[in-house]
């Protein structure tokens, strides 16, 4: 679980640009914070609704804020693109996560390791020799109980989905698990009216044994819990 130790609930007023947004604090005192996200948002982040900041005090900030969470509705959203990496490292640690392609039991992990042009987020080895490459996505873009992602195009994502697919011709697993950053989910899925050729990539990978995985979280304005696993599925 995570945790943000100085959260406070106001209400945001706008985002000037991808990095900072303005808040309103309930004397109606006005804040700057800096977005945790790089992503759009644009269904969370809407005037008016209430958000969670958390207060930085360090004199090499240029704001004292971070915007962490978003009231969607009644539900909490975390917008944090940082701490789905680090759910999923505590996940592995305490054996929470499992792949169905696994064989063996996880015996070490390594962080961002790189193979051929791609940095994948995770190395993990198992007791029978397996090497799986993990690359791990948050997810925020919902709609009726369905996530999916991206909520912008992804580069990023495209290339790395790819590279899972080319890592498999040198003996390695790969899978992509989506961190769900909201509770209430039936299915998770990608955002193919947003970017069509990721996909195109993903029907690849899965043809190509590459395990696509999604968990929820359980939210709150200062907290984050990895949940359980959820179906994924294109549409």
């Amino acid at each position: 679980m995570a945790k943000y130790e100085a959260v406070e609930v106001v209400t945001f007023k706008e985002r000037q640009n991808r990095f900072i947004a303005t808040c309103v604090k309930p004397d109606g005192k006005e804040i700057v914070t800096h977005v945790k996200n790089t992503g759009r948002c644009k269904e969370l982040l809407i005037p008016g609704v209430e958000v969670g900041v958390n207060f930085q005090d360090k004199p090499t900030r240029k704001t004292k804020y971070d915007l962490v969470a978003v009231k969607k509705q009644d539900a909490w959203f975390n917008i944090d693109s940082q701490l789905p990496n680090k759910l999923v490292e505590e996940g592995i640690k305490q054996n929470l996560i499992k792949f169905d392609i696994l064989k063996g039991t996880i015996k070490s992990y390594k962080r961002e390791f790189t193979h051929g042009d791609s940095r994948f987020d995770f190395l993990i080895e198992t007791d029978k020799d397996e090497k799986l490459l993990l690359e791990v996505k948050g997810m925020t873009l919902e709609e009726k109980a369905q996530g999916s992602f991206p909520d912008a195009p992804s580069v990023r994502a495209l290339k790395h989905v790819s590279g899972l697919v080319k890592a498999k011709e040198e003996d390695y697993l790969g899978a992509v698990l989506f961190v769900v950053q909201f509770e209430t989910i039936d299915y998770a899925t990608i955002n193919k009216e947003m970017q069509p050729e990721l996909q195109l990539a993903f029907e690849k990978a899965i043809n190509s044994d590459i395990e696509v995985c999604a968990y929820n979280c359980i939210v709150s304005p200062d907290t984050v819990k990895l949940n359980k696993k959820v179906p994924f599925k294109l549409i």
